[in-house]
């Protein structure tokens, strides 16, 4: 067992698994994949969503201060139209330069929410574009407005409905990215509801310092809006920085801060219903200049938030491009490691299936060609020279010597195959020839007896011998023709009638009786051909009586077709399927293959497929119309004398 020890691996391979195929596409596949799992995979995608978050946090800072620029016109129009409905004709004008403002900041809103949708979150969209239904009743609140049939309180509460609408609809989707930003969207969102109570007590004090007092309920509205501020305000300074606190203190310090002040002091006083002595138009203008404020803090707030979404896409994009710059740099030192891996596999798998390709492409075909050009008696040659192959991995070291192994098996197999098939074919060709010489001097002597026979009898009987030995030539002939052999020339000199060539083959068959010759047109055959024309008929007219009913006869018809002479071998017999037809078709075309693989029952269609090819002619069969085949010959005018115009004319 010593002599099959298994040679080890190269030693001197350092890297685990290196010196197998295996163990290299592991290490090409698994370096890479591994780091850029780890590393860039997890770091692209925090940092992708980081990015994502912070686009979205700038579109819907942008799209909340247009938010904010229309709740702040509607406020103002709300406060003017309250201010008229409580009978101060003063505003008309101030009502109609407020409304155009709230037209354009609704324009304005639309065409930055369309612009901005693609980076906006889904809900904070869809809730925007349902925020804006209620103002499409805007329209006929005017009407009423301008006509004089609208309530105080209905008129004020519809414009209060549609501002809480857009104000409610900037607390959705609040961005999920930094902590930083997402709080400095909530304090924007809470600077616009306390923003919203204070416009909403400007509206709602301005129509009653108009009415100069409280109306049922109107100073319970007080109140409540008086502590929703507070809280609002209260929650921004939890959520604001420094910075933005001081800013709304600032808001609230102002002269005209502290003048609102005392005006809500003396509504307070109102509360039991006591007349109120304030100028609205001096409530409106100082109530104008604090909402105003408040909105500076806004638009402050939403820059503040803005340049720190900006701040941090731009560190997500930074730290995006060193994350896929580090995956570029892994996937260049993967590609290398494969480029330098598949270098040591393909190399000596290319020499391989370069030496694979000379065995098979011209070595075998030269080793065969030799064997069948030389002397039967010279020796099989020896093991072919094979081609250095590089490569030290154990795989390919074993793929060498198995296909060194391989080569030296086919070309042994196939010169041994080759002398088989040589040996064979000279043993068929001599036993036909032996047959045919044996059957020949059979046939003389029977034909000497024939001459010298008075006895009837006898004599039918010596004609009977005669038919069998005919047929046994005819086989005799079909071994040599099976082998590639020329058959011995019978003498035919001149030229002989298509209908003696079409008796002599029917001649050659068993049944002969079932043979009709139906209608056979005259020309003349060559003498050179008659031989295996009539062998190629005998054949296929034997195909026909074995395949058909005893009852049945076999019909022959014959007609020229221009230069060409067309023979047609009629049986209703059982037929063949149409892939069985094909299969013979390619046998008689001298394309079904090799002999050697055909079966024993089909060797008469190889006879005439190499008696067609010998003569130049085509056969072919086809279904016979109701049942049966139909064997087509058609003969070339190279072997087919022309017609004799001048019996033609004698004819005629």
């Amino acid at each position: 067992m010593t002599g099959n020890r298994i040679r080890r691996p190269d030693q001197s391979v350092r890297i685990p698994g290196w010196g197998s195929i295996r163990g290299r596409v592991a290490i090409v596949l698994a370096v890479p994949t591994c780091l850029l799992l780890a590393l860039t995979g997890l770091g692209v995608v925090d940092r992708a969503h980081d990015w994502s978050a912070a686009r979205a946090t700038e579109s819907q800072v942008i799209v909340l201060l247009r938010v904010q620029d229309l709740v702040r016109e509607l406020q103002r129009e709300r406060g003017l139209t309250n201010g008229l409905l409580g009978g101060d004709e003063e505003y008309q004008d101030d009502v109609r330069e407020a409304r155009a403002r709230t037209d354009d900041a609704r324009t304005s809103l639309t065409g930055v929410l369309s612009a901005e949708s693609g980076d906006l979150h889904e809900a904070a969209a869809s809730a925007l574009r349902r925020a804006q239904l209620p103002l499409a009743d805007l329209t006929g609140t005017r009407t009423g407005v301008d006509t004089g049939t609208a309530d105080r309180t209905v008129t004020l509460r519809f414009y209060t409905a549609a501002v809480t609408a857009l104000i409610d609809a900037e607390s959705t989707g609040v961005p999920d990215g930094d902590r930083g930003i997402a709080q400095g969207v909530q304090a924007l969102q809470a600077l616009a509801r306390a923003t919203e109570a204070v416009a909403l007590e400007r509206g709602s004090l301005n129509g009653v310092f108009a009415a100069k007092g409280f109306r049922s309920g109107e100073y319970l509205d007080f109140t409540e809006i008086r502590a929703t501020r507070v809280a609002d305000l209260g929650q921004f300074r939890q959520l604001a920085g420094g910075d933005e606190e001081s800013a709304l203190d600032r808001a609230f310090k102002t002269a005209a801060a502290r003048r609102v002040t005392a005006y809500e002091a003396k509504a307070e006083a109102g509360a039991d219903g006591s007349p109120l002595d304030v100028a609205p138009t001096r409530w409106w203008t100082d109530m104008t200049t604090l909402v105003d404020d408040l909105h500076a803090v806004q638009k402050q707030v939403g820059d503040d938030v803005r340049a720190g979404a900006g701040r941090t896409g731009d560190a997500a994009t930074r730290q995006l491009i060193g994350f896929l710059g580090l995956g570029a740099l892994i996937l260049a030192v993967a590609s290398a490691l494969a480029v330098f891996s598949a270098r040591s596999i393909t190399r000596p798998l290319g020499a391989l299936a370069d030496e694979a390709d000379a065995v098979a492409g011209t070595r075998l075909a030269e080793a065969v060609k030799r064997i069948q050009e030389a002397d039967p008696d010279t020796p099989l040659p020896e093991d072919p020279e094979t081609a250095e192959v590089p490569g030290t991995a154990r795989e390919i070291t074993r793929l060498v010597a198995a296909l060194h192994n391989v080569q030296r098996t086919a070309v042994r197999l196939a010169a041994e195959q080759t002398v088989l098939r040589r040996n064979s074919t000279e043993s068929l060709a001599s036993l036909g020839r032996r047959n045919q010489s044996l059957l020949i001097r059979q046939l003389g002597l029977i034909t000497t007896l024939e001459s010298q026979e008075l006895d009837p009898d006898a004599l039918a009987e010596l004609f009977e011998l005669d038919h069998l030995a005919t047929r046994m030539r005819r086989n005799a002939e079909s071994l040599l023709v099976l082998a590639g052999e020329e058959s011995p020339a019978r003498p035919w000199p001149g030229t002989v009638t298509i209908t003696e060539v079409v008796q002599s083959a029917i001649s050659e068959v068993e049944q002969y009786q079932r043979v009709a010759v139906t209608d056979i047109e005259h020309c003349r055959i060559r003498g050179h051909c008659v031989a295996e024309l009539s062998h190629l008929l005998a054949e296929l007219v034997e195909n026909a009586l074995m395949f058909s009913s005893p009852k049945q006869p076999v019909e022959l018809y014959g007609w020229r077709d221009g230069g060409e002479y067309c023979l047609a071998v009629v049986d209703r017999g059982i037929g063949m399927t149409a892939e069985r037809m094909a299969q013979a078709n390619a046998l008689l075309s001298g394309k079904g293959g090799s002999l050697l693989a055909a079966p024993t029952r089909f060797l008469g269609h190889h006879v005439v497929g190499a008696l067609s090819d010998r003569l130049g002619a085509h056969a072919e069969l086809r279904p016979t119309q109701g049942s049966g085949v139909t064997a087509y010959v058609a003969l070339p005018a190279t072997i087919v004398q022309a017609a004799d115009t001048s019996i033609t004319s004698a004819a005629l």
